[in-house]
This record gives structure tokens, C-alpha cells and sequence, in this order.
């Protein structure tokens, strides 16, 4: 018997067509309303707001926007700083004792400027780690943001620098010297942020709330600082920590002789700033700056990469160079200089790791 021939209706075919067109439908159109939404946020409307960079993970950031809006929020920050302690609402609390067991202090100076601070960063740059010396408390929440403009002197020494999102961290200091602040000693108190690559230091501001200061660098790029014009290696000016002078004044004395000077001070944003050329009537000089314990990294990042910028260095007591990834704590002090031999002033002063262990 011959085998029964198939016929296939147009109607059949139709009808088989349209479902095949409806699974593909359900399966495709979710995938490509999702590249539409990704297309409409990537690309912004005529006229409208421009996406920031850094928004999502996996994207880019421009370090000159980086840099304009870490100026912006030193400024910000300063300015709740002033308020606060013009006002007298200081309202001081302890927070905790430091590792040489004096009383850290805290005030509504820090945490208002902590807060301004934080939010205006992160606003702008959502995806990018930032690291805080206080806490932030989500249920006061602000909205901070910025209009994406960049002041004319950064547009003049900037060229726009796009790096991955994730490489960043962001390390902010909403109040540094804070117990000199509570005793009004205004000429040390500092707000600063610093920007890491990959955990190097590209980015520093250092504002001075209470001057309307403000010095900023990066590396490889510009800045509105300069170091001073002469330095002596042979009978340094040395600024430390006020709690730290007698330590760093023996061992230094024994290197460099008694003519030696030793500067107490507050802040490790102005200690940097008596490094360089800072037109400030209430603003010391130095040749070096020493610290010869623990100091968190927000104290010390924006600082260390101003030097960067400049040609200096700020190193371990030993040398290494500080890394601005993982705990926020650097454990083996700090020796800055610029337009000096680092690592000759190391070698002279080997006796200054042994203090920082005491």
C-alpha cells in the first residue's frame, strides 16, 4: 500500500506560526526592555541631566568630577564645622579612649559635617566604596546634590581621567583635630577627603574651615599648592602630635643636634599643610612631619596624596608606603617630607619605629 500523503491547512500553518511567535515574543521581550531601560539611562535625553559617572557598578569614574565634588565636600563639611562652633552647640561627648588611652571626643561638628559630606558624595558618585570616620545613620538621610559643575581652576590644570568605578575608595575626615576643636583652636581644625586608586592616594583636599582655606592636588594631574621654596635637612623644623613632642624631640635631638625644633600641633591635615607654601598667618612651617603611632588612614589619606602630587612622600616610620585598602588603620606612624632625601632622614632616624611601639 503507498504511504498516505500529508496536507497541511494554510489555516493550521497560521495558527502554528502565531504561537511560534508568541513564545518568542514572552521569551525576547523582557531581555530587550531591559536594554532599552540600560540605553535610556546611559544615554541621557536632550536637555536633561547628564547620568554621573560611577552611578552603577561596573562603570567609570571621572577623577576630575571626583575632584571637584571632593572639593565641594570639604567645603560643605567645613561649613557645619564653623556653624556649630560659632554657635557653641558643640555638645561633646567621649567616644572612646585612643590606644595611648586618652578620650577620643566627639561633637555634632563631626556628625554634621560627616553626614553633609557623605551624602554629597554619594549622590553624585553612588557606586564608588567611601570610607568615614563616623558613622552614618541611614534614618537621617539628606539629599545633597551637586549641579555638576567644575570650578574654572580645575578645568584649567585638569584633563578629564575616567578610571574603573571599582578601583576607588573614598576616605573622608568631617572634623580633623577634633579635640583641639572643642578648646578653639581653630587653626588646626581640617575637613578632608582623599581619593584611592587600587589603594594609592591620586586625590587630596584639605580645607580649613575656620580661614576658608582650601588646598587640593592630584597625581599626574595639577593642584592649587605648592611646596615651600627651601628646606633644611641638617637641623629640621619637626611637627608632631602634641601628645607625641617629647618622644619624637629626644630621639630627633640625638640625631640632628639641639638646634632642632620641635613643633607641637594639631590635626594631621594642618601638620601636612606646614610642608608647603600655604599663605596662612596662623599656619607654622616645617621640614617634616613625624607621627610615631596608630593613626587612621582618613587622617592621613588626603595629605599623603597631596604630597604625591607634589613630588614628596609620606611613608611608615620603616619606609613602606602606606596602602589605602582593607582595615582603616595604619599601624607603623608616619615620616612626611617633600623636596627632601626620604629616605635618608629614615636611615637617620631608625630609633623612631622603636618609639612607636612604646
Amino acid at each position: 500500500m503507498a504511504p498516505m500523503g500529508i496536507r497541511l491547512s494554510p489555516l493550521g500553518m497560521a495558527v502554528f506560526c502565531l504561537l511560534g511567535l508568541g513564545v518568542l515574543y514572552h521569551l525576547y521581550s523582557g531581555f530587550l526592555a531591559g536594554r532599552f531601560a540600560f540605553f535610556m539611562l546611559s544615554e541621557p535625553a536632550a536637555g536633561g541631566p547628564e547620568t554621573p559617572r560611577g552611578s552603577v557598578p561596573g562603570g567609570t569614574v571621572d577623577l576630575r568630577e571626583l575632584l571637584a565634588v571632593s572639593v565641594l565636600a570639604a567645603v560643605r563639611g567645613g561649613e557645619e564645622v564653623k556653624r556649630v562652633r560659632e554657635g557653641n552647640v558643640l555638645n561633646a561627648k567621649a567616644k572612646g579612649k585612643t590606644r595611648e588611652g586618652a578620650e577620643e571626643q566627639l561633637t555634632s561638628g563631626d556628625l554634621l559635617s560627616n553626614r553633609r559630606m557623605f551624602y554629597l558624595l554619594k549622590s553624585a558618585f553612588p557606586a564608588v566604596q567611601i570610607n568615614s570616620e563616623e558613622r552614618v545613620d541611614r534614618a537621617e538621610q539628606e539629599t545633597v546634590s551637586w549641579d555638576r559643575s567644575i570650578p574654572e581652576d580645575i578645568k584649567e590644570k585638569i584633563q578629564p581621567k575616567e578610571v574603573p568605578a571599582e578601583s576607588v575608595t573614598v576616605w573622608i575626615d568631617p572634623l580633623d583635630a577634633t579635640q583641639e576643636y572643642t578648646e578653639d583652636l581653630r587653626q588646626y581644625v581640617t575637613t578632608m577627603v582623599c581619593v584611592a586608586v587600587n589603594g594609592k592616594p591620586v586625590i587630596g583636599v584639605i580645607h580649613k574651615p575656620f580661614s576658608a582655606y582650601t588646598a587640593w592636588a592630584m597625581v599626574d594631574g595639577g593642584s592649587n599648592v605648592k611646596p615651600r621654596s627651601s628646606y633644611s635637612e641638617k637641623s629640621p623644623r619637626i611637627i608632631v602630635s602634641r601628645s607625641h613632642a617629647g618622644k619624637v624631640e629626644q630621639v630627633a635631638r640625638q640625631t640632628f643636634g639641639n638646634k632642632t625644633v620641635i613643633i607641637p600641633a594639631g590635626g594631621a591635615g594642618y601638620k601636612v599643610l606646614a610642608l608647603l607654601d600655604v599663605a596662612e598667618k596662623n599656619q607654622e612651617e616645617a621640614d617634616v612631619y613625624i607621627h610615631v603611632t596608630y593613626i587612621k588612614k582618613w587622617d592621613i589619606c588626603a595629605g599623603n596624596a597631596v604630597l604625591r602630587a607634589l613630588g614628596g612622600h609620606m611613608t611608615t616610620l620603616t619606609g613602606e608606603e602606606i596602602s589605602y585598602t582593607g582595615s582603616d588603620g595604619n599601624e607603623g606612624g608616619l615620616i612626611a617630607s617633600i623636596n627632601m632625601n626620604h629616605k635618608a632622614l629614615i636611615e637617620k632616624l631608625p630609633d623612631l619605629e622603636k618609639t612607636s611601639h612604646k
